[in-house]
């Protein structure tokens, strides 16, 4: 998964997103040690410090703990990771229906539509 940044948005929130995103995905499973500050940093391209902040946000978000002496790990609550992957699956459907709304359907159009790709 590349680290594509766009412009409109700081980094360390798009940062948090991508690493949210790989935990999500399991790229970085449960339990699991993350890079180090200074790897993820250089693997992203963007400074170390910009990369702590975005860490220590997910740590405040209980996502990502750290181990002073053995570094960071990516929470073992497989309930957590759960709750963050439905939370991200409704807000993607939110923009959708935002935006389907914006080409002129109604919530029953867009279930129809749907349902007639769903074989595609």
């Amino acid at each position: 998964m590349a680290w594509y940044f766009t412009g409109d948005r700081p980094i360390y929130a798009q940062l948090i997103e991508r690493l949210r995103l790989r935990i999500i995905t399991g790229e970085y499973p449960p339990g699991s040690r993350l890079p180090s500050v200074r790897e993820l940093a250089e693997l992203a391209g963007v400074n170390p410090n910009t990369m702590q902040r975005a860490l220590a946000e997910l740590e405040g978000l209980g996502i990502v703990l750290s181990q002073r002496t053995s570094g960071r790990f990516v929470t073992e609550d497989v309930h957590k990771i759960a709750e963050l992957r439905q939370a991200l699956a409704v807000e993607k459907i939110r923009c959708f229906f935002s935006e389907m709304q914006g080409l002129g359907y109604d919530w029953d159009s867009v279930l129809e539509l749907l349902e007639k790709e769903k074989t595609v």
